[in-house]
């Protein structure tokens, strides 16, 4: 059973819906094969994946609540694709979006129903996500606990001898915790997917969102934004940048 992950972010690198198809990955069993999906020069790469692929998934951004245009034109290669070489296999769609709100993917995922259905392809439904941005920044906190961890160990084998730091283990138990705690919902969803997949199911829409009150996630948003606006130059881009000017 062969099952094609298709990761729909523009992203090159540390994005959010490659994230989440890692974890889906997770739940799925059989031959597993993950591709990138950013520019036209990639769909012939990956059409070919989809002979003998009986799944495949779909990792999508929400782009104003609805499919990134570079994913609408691979779909139309997609369902030209399938047609001509009479292939069937199932779609479902993982879809997340910066909001709170798991269900502002539905019309995202709507698309994709009716996709399958003028296309001819069986559709097995999909998750959608709210928070995923902030969900994708908890891994980069996970690694930084477990260098931390591996750091504070060194430090006590050398100082003291004691490989394990009774502080350092009890700090990061208790971030991990915490961490797998804002993912229960994902991760219950995901399950639920992985499962429809193996059985070759259709589980329906489900939606979630990252568990944390609605009011410290906006605190939090607007916190985590507003650095990288500063990083990225987002506030005072153009200010410093050389002007051109028209002589009239």
């Amino acid at each position: 059973m062969k099952t094609v992950f298709i990761n729909c972010s523009p992203k090159k690198r540390f994005s959010a819906s490659s994230y989440f198809l890692f974890l889906q990955r997770l739940f799925v069993r059989g031959e597993k094969v993950t591709e990138k999906l950013r520019t036209p020069a990639d769909h012939d790469r990956i059409l070919a994946q989809l002979q003998g692929a009986r799944t495949v998934v779909f990792g999508v951004p929400l782009y104003v609540d609805g499919i990134p245009s570079h994913v609408l034109r691979f779909l139309e290669e997609m369902e030209q694709f399938c047609k001509e070489k009479d292939l069937h296999p199932q779609v479902c769609c993982i879809a997340n979006n910066g909001f709170i709100e798991g269900r502002q993917n539905e019309p995202l995922m709507q698309n994709f129903r009716h996709f399958c259905t003028h296309a001819g392809l069986t559709w097995c439904g999909g998750v959608g996500i709210g928070g995923g941005v902030m969900l994708n920044v908890t891994r980069i906190l996970f690694l930084v606990d477990v260098g931390l961890l591996a750091l504070n160990t060194l430090l006590s084998a050398v100082n003291t001898g004691n490989l394990f730091p009774a502080e350092a283990w009890i700090s990061f138990a208790e971030n991990a915790t915490l961490l797998l705690y804002f993912h229960l919902g994902v991760l219950f969803y995901l399950g639920r997917l992985g499962g429809a997949i193996r059985k070759g199911t259709d589980c329906g829409q489900g939606y979630t969102r990252i568990l944390i009150p609605s009011f410290l996630f906006i605190l939090f948003a607007d916190i985590f934004f507003f650095l990288i606006s500063l990083f990225e130059g987002g506030l005072f881009r153009g200010w410093l940048a050389r002007k051109l000017y028209r002589e009239s």
